[in-house]
């Protein structure tokens, strides 16, 4: 039965399916960082063309879990974790910063801004998304707009250039249900306490958040690099 032209998969979808089945089969460790991911064989492997591979490659590019070396070819990106630490340091202070000021000068964070934030989450809340690398991006907007209520843009502006950084690891956070419910839960928690004025217990509830973040990326990583290495000689994409 030829399959109705509503049914049958676009470039689009193919592009995204083709995106999200790499991400996934990267992030899980899959293949070895020192294997190059050869377009043919990555095709094979999904069952669709090339193109598709080749647009998924250059986005994963871009999200930072694949690189592209000298020789032209791209190979997964080890996760760097050598600095993690630091960055996720800077990115607490910069963030507790913005809570702080406010404790510091009675000056109320703008509702306009963390009223519809919060109204955003509690839909979240209501009805939550799957478990997604993505999801990383809702996380960061709304730290992004937490530090812009705050009063100072640029806390906000050198928040997001550090949240650049350690986007590609970060990710690791939202592969699992649990971990997206809790962070919709903390979120909420912390924008309305922000919203009633309790400002001190916004930062002891940002600083357990963001701590708690940092543990299961790091724990996560790691044991992506370990399978990395386990997939060294026995990876699906080959050398090539």
């Amino acid at each position: 039965m030829t399959p109705s032209p509503s049914s049958r998969p676009t470039a689009g979808n193919l592009r995204d399916q083709a995106y999200v089945a790499l991400r996934r089969r990267l992030m899980s460790g899959e293949f070895s960082f020192r294997d190059r991911l050869a377009e043919e064989r990555l095709a094979a492997l999904l069952g669709v063309s090339r193109t598709p591979i080749r647009e998924a490659l250059t986005r994963l590019a871009s999200d930072g879990l694949v690189q592209k070396r000298p020789d032209g070819g791209y190979y997964p990106a080890e996760p760097d974790l050598s600095g993690l630490r630091d960055l996720y340091e800077i990115r607490v202070t910069l963030e507790l910063r913005g809570l702080e000021r406010a404790v510091e000068s009675g000056a109320a964070h703008d509702p306009a801004l963390l009223e519809p934030l919060r109204d955003t989450w509690r839909g979240l809340r209501d009805d939550p998304p799957a478990p997604d690398p993505a999801f990383v991006g809702l996380d960061e907007g709304f730290h992004i707009a937490l530090s812009r209520a705050s009063g100072n843009a640029e806390l906000a502006n050198m928040l997001d250039s550090i949240n650049a950084r350690i986007r590609p690891v970060r990710m690791y956070d939202f592969v699992t249900a649990d971990r997206v419910h809790l962070t919709i839960d903390q979120h909420l928690d912390i924008v309305e306490r922000v919203l009633s004025g309790d400002l001190e217990g916004s930062v002891v509830a940002l600083r357990r958040h963001v701590g708690e973040s940092m543990d299961v990326v790091e724990k996560r990583a790691a044991r992506a690099i370990t399978q990395m290495v386990l997939h060294r000689h026995n990876t699906p994409a080959g050398r090539g």
